[in-house]
């Protein structure tokens, strides 16, 4: 029987998309978060928080509404790309990113209030603008929770599928990613096909989890030398 990995190749590219989109939204919103206060800052954390609580039918539903030919941003994404947003793989790593976006900014929102702010007011003391305090002294003190961050929301974008399925539908070839193929083997009885793509999935997880620990531990041996 040939198996088709199709739904792997296309669950890849929405996650690695996704992922750019969480690193360039998710990161300057945790840090600004973890380093700013302002009215409505806690407001602001819980909206970004709200993808983790909700039932992924219900913000599949928000995003249609918000992503639909009948919405600005629908309807202007239409105009620029000649294609709709929904039912198709944009629609899908649109659903990706919201839902993988509260991971990244939990994790690194920590991770930069973990900073201290003594080394951070110091260097803009001896005249550090505020983007080489944050790129020279912020990130790589916190570099272990950004690279946490965004391996958590990798993850979260490929495994996502409640709220993919509403927003970018199961289309085979198109918008039917691995979660979506597993479900659809295991509902026809094709174990086969499940069992591969089940395996595929949790092998790559663990082996990048390894990997992931092994940099993290060998960065921390070099720096106790």
């Amino acid at each position: 029987m040939n198996i088709d990995l199709t739904p792997l190749y296309l669950s890849l590219k929405v996650s690695f998309f996704a992922t750019l989109i969480c690193i360039l939204i998710g990161l300057p919103l945790s840090y600004f978060l973890a380093k700013k206060r302002f009215y409505g800052r806690d407001f602001l954390d819980s909206i970004i928080m709200l993808p983790m609580i909700l039932p992924p039918t219900v913000l599949g539903y928000y995003l249609l509404v918000a992503l639909g030919r009948r919405s600005f941003i629908g309807k202007a994404f239409e105009d620029i790309f000649g294609t709709t947003l929904v039912f198709t793989w944009y629609g899908a790593v649109a659903a990706a990113s919201v839902v993988a976006i509260p991971l990244l900014v939990k994790t690194a929102k920590s991770a930069f209030e973990s900073v201290d702010n003594n080394l951070e007011n110091a260097a803009r003391i001896l005249g550090k603008s505020e983007t080489s305090v944050i790129l020279t002294i912020t990130i790589p003190l916190a570099w272990r929770g950004v690279f946490a961050g965004i391996a958590l929301s990798f993850f979260r974008a490929l495994g996502d599928f409640g709220t993919t399925l509403m927003v970018a539908g199961n289309i085979p070839g198109l918008t039917q990613t691995v979660p979506i193929a597993i479900y659809d083997a295991v509902q026809a009885d094709n174990m086969l096909l499940a069992n591969v793509l089940v395996a595929i999935v949790t092998v790559s997880a663990i082996s990048i989890l390894l990997i992931m620990g092994r940099i993290v531990n060998r960065q921390d041996r070099r720096e106790m030398l």
